[in-house]
């Protein structure tokens, strides 16, 4: 009975999707409360975390003689990991809603699948555009990863690094803008893909501060994911998984 009223919810017409505003530190409580989850389902969360860190593992390894490969890989992860993060989105609005069905979202499936699409194609610019940036500015032989940090901190790669950073970000920051709470708007509610992303991006133009500290955490903690050879994505990324949708139901609330 329960799975049959989510998903007639979703057959409905699409909500009313109000956006609030939230305090400057709001997004430590979606830490607190991301852990909370994780603490809840430890066994699938950490499981997750375990094949997102394998991926990585396996991602970098590939790229682990070609020069820009590893570093494109590595900065790309943060353009697609609000897509790997669907099945945790689910387990957190299982916990928020028992009766309601953890894969509630696949009546919503097309757009899900849509918006991983797009995410995907920036993924593929951002690997696309790193290579070319290497290719205009680094003429050093082809490095191991382990030497590639070293090589382009020396003065005659400042050009190449500054680049990479400032192509890097700029590209984050629009996924970030438009999928902060995309995916789990798509996992929650019947919504087009259009409609997510313009919400996604209300929520960043109305909470400019709070949104601001939510993406510094984020880095800052998959990078000490990545620093512990993605050991730490275990646990990192299915926290910051868990807390992206608590962010979501904090920002936005939907009316039938």
């Amino acid at each position: 009975m329960a799975q049959a009223l989510d998903e007639a919810r979703f057959a409905e017409a699409p909500p009313e999707i109000e956006v609030r505003r939230v305090g400057l530190l709001r997004p430590l409580a979606w830490l607190a409360a991301g852990m909370s989850d994780l603490r809840r389902r430890p066994g699938a969360s950490l499981g997750t975390g375990a094949l997102v860190a394998l991926a990585g593992a396996l991602l970098v390894a590939a790229g682990w003689k070609a020069t820009y490969l590893a570093p494109a890989m590595l900065g790309g992860f943060l353009l697609v990991a609000p897509f790997l993060a669907i099945g945790l989105y689910g387990i957190s609005r299982a916990i928020e809603q028992p009766r309601s069905p953890a894969h509630a979202w696949r009546t919503n499936a097309g757009s899900v699948a849509l918006f991983g699409l797009m995410l995907a194609v920036a993924y593929l610019f951002w690997e696309r555009t790193a290579a070319i940036v290497f290719a205009l500015n680094y003429r050093g032989e082809p490095l191991h990863l382990a030497r590639l940090p070293l090589e382009l901190m020396a003065p005659q790669y400042r050009v190449l690094l500054l680049s990479l950073i400032a192509v890097g970000a700029a590209l984050a920051l629009v996924v970030f803008m438009f999928s902060v709470v995309s995916v789990p708007l798509l996992v929650d509610r019947r919504v087009d893909v259009i409609t997510a992303g313009l919400t996604s991006l209300r929520c960043c133009t109305r909470n400019p501060g709070a949104m601001a500290l939510w993406a510094a955490l984020i880095v800052a903690l998959t990078a000490l994911g990545f620093a512990t050879l993605m050991i730490g994505l275990v646990l990192v990324f299915p926290w910051l998984a868990h807390a992206s949708w608590h962010a979501y139901r904090d920002l936005v609330r939907c009316e039938d």
